[in-house]
């Protein structure tokens, strides 16, 4: 047993597990880390293409999608602590886009059968995806709308999305899928808050993270893309396709994260590695520091939404019967697995990885693949590390 209190023989059956995975297909490679009481076991397996490539490294470059979603929230809320930003404003001010809105009568009803907004959108709002607006997985005529103007839902695509003015004035041609406060819809509410944080600090999105995140806790790889020198480190990204079961490409090295966008998308647009990655959720362990106080990462981990707005929210039915939604990140709030301890917290990304912060064990999980989910349920190899890191607990 190692001073973490993780067991040696048990991680190395959790290697074992993971290899196994890589060796079936899952995905071409992987790096993963399980951290507890400040100890780190780095695991690095595989390789950064189907059919060999380059092996896998500890500095290998992943496309961490939505894993960019809490990195947002905590640079909204530098700004709520700086007082540039407050919760409970309406977001009016910075985003006129927003002012006015119209919503549909029915999620599922025609776009143009609409009543007025009861409220106006918040910083809140936009934290907990309660923005009235995101994706919703049944008919939804408004969704269809917005993927004729690329603002749809889906797999992070930079080359697609304009620019973040022309993004917004394209937002506001459409009513809200429901009022504001009424439900939990995904994804849209961390891109908006990408381009209030820049009209709030009076710098560029991808700026801000630098200067204020990524530079004070050495994450030296994570950006919205990748500059010529990091291109031999980025792993080639992978979907699986649906006709054949088979992985296929999805974005090349030199593909989509090779320049920067003209959108940062404060959703899913990030590029990192496990190393970075656990730099920011060390500090989010340790209370904020230096980056954030401690009452505002309590808030930030804390379940915001309430039973009526959960009834009707998730991506199926019951999906936040034992978790709920903080500011950017799940939190789990009823046990009902070994790795899923009440007040474990984090998010993933859904083209291949997953982080999980566990306050009660000091224990940061993360898995970077290169191959994305199938679905928005994580897949059996992140499940069963969560499973094999938990079961190394031995005292």
């Amino acid at each position: 047993m190692t001073n973490s209190g993780l067991s040696k023989d048990r991680l190395g059956r959790l290697h074992d597990c993971m290899a196994a995975h890589v060796e079936g297909g899952a995905a071409p490679g992987l790096v993963s880390v399980v951290s507890r009481r400040g100890e780190s076991h780095v695991d690095v397996i595989g390789a950064t293409a189907v059919g060999g490539g380059d092996p896998m490294r500890g500095d290998t470059i992943f496309r961490i999608s939505s894993m960019t979603k809490p990195i947002t929230a905590v640079a909204t809320l530098i700004l709520v602590e700086e007082c540039a930003l407050r919760l409970d404003e309406p977001v009016d001010r910075l985003l006129p886009e927003l002012a006015d809105r119209r919503v549909v009568r029915r999620i599922d009803g025609p776009i143009d059968d609409t009543v007025p907004a009861q409220r106006p959108i918040t910083v809140r709002d936009l934290l907990t995806f309660r923005m009235g607006f995101g994706g919703y997985f049944g008919p939804c005529p408004v969704n269809d709308a917005a993927a004729s103007l690329q603002l749809a839902v889906g797999p992070p695509a930079p080359s697609v999305p304009p620019e973040p003015d022309e993004w917004m004035r394209r937002l506001s041609t459409l009513p809200l899928m429901c009022q504001p406060g009424e439900r939990w819809l995904y994804h849209t509410g961390a891109d908006v808050l990408g381009v209030l944080i820049a009209r709030a600090s009076g710098q560029t999105f991808p700026t801000f993270l630098t200067e204020r995140i990524f530079q004070p806790l050495g994450m030296t790889d994570t950006a919205f893309s990748v500059p010529a020198a990091g291109i031999d480190r980025i792993a080639t990204s992978y979907v699986t396709d649906p006709e054949t079961a088979t992985l296929r490409v999805y974005d090349e090295p030199a593909g989509q994260w090779s320049t920067p966008p003209a959108f940062p998308s404060g959703g899913a647009g990030l590029v990192s590695t496990a190393a970075d990655f656990r730099a920011f959720a060390e500090m989010l362990l340790r209370g904020g520091t230096p980056i954030l106080s401690r009452p505002s990462v309590e808030t930030m981990i804390t379940d915001q939404l309430t039973p009526e707005q959960k009834a009707i929210s998730g991506f199926s039915p019951n999906d936040f019967d034992a978790r709920g939604w903080g500011f950017g990140v799940g939190v789990v709030t009823r046990r009902e697995h070994p790795a899923a301890p009440v007040g474990q917290y984090g998010w993933d990304g859904g083209l291949g990885s997953i982080w999980r912060n566990d306050p009660s064990e000091q224990m940061i999980t993360i898995l970077m693949t290169n191959a994305a989910w199938t679905s928005p349920r994580p897949p059996t190899i992140a499940l069963d590390f969560l499973t094999g890191a938990y079961a190394a607990i031995n005292d």
